[in-house]
């Protein structure tokens, strides 16, 4: 029995804190998904607008709540088939808020673990704001290939760097 009544509760409250951020890296590692995006832009400096983001979806909407709220950022929104979307698309979130949580509570999949790693790398060209030059977008497109197993592409590499 500890002499101080406090520690104990804190103690409770701290491990139910950590197994609350590791159920949330698990339905993350499973449900969750981090992306790079490109999308033409015509009113842009440069002809396209590159997107980092880190998502998860899902029927249940008190489970994204509950992700929201812990992680403090995101969106919720829905589609009509009744699919609830999580989004962080907002680069300071993601460096200040979505990226060390997945640091402290790592992915225990080995493809969601690198998928995190690359998005990593993404985000911090995106931040250094080499995404703004050639080479950056060039960088950004190789590291983007081994994401997400090659993933379903709007436009084609080729696309992107003829666009310069």
């Amino acid at each position: 029995m500890s002499d101080n009544p406090t520690s104990d509760a804190d103690n409770q409250q701290e491990r139910f804190s950590e197994s609350l951020c590791n159920y949330l890296t698990g339905f993350a590692d499973g449900e969750g998904s981090f992306n790079i995006s490109f999308r033409k832009r015509k009113d842009y400096r440069y002809p396209w607008k590159i997107s980092a983001c880190f998502n998860i979806s899902q029927k249940e909407k008190p489970i994204l709540q509950l992700c929201q709220k812990h992680l403090r950022c995101g969106t919720l929104r829905s589609r009509p088939d009744g699919v609830w979307y999580y989004e962080v698309n907002n680069l300071k979130d993601l460096i200040n808020l979505i990226i060390p949580f997945f640091k402290k509570f790592p992915f225990l999949s080995q493809k969601k673990q690198r998928d995190f790693l690359i998005f990593r790398k993404i985000v911090s060209i995106m931040n250094d704001r080499d995404h703004l030059k050639k080479e950056g977008i060039e960088r950004i497109l190789e590291l983007r290939r081994n994401m997400n197993d090659g993933g379903k592409r709007k436009y084609s590499e080729q696309e992107i760097l003829n666009a310069f």
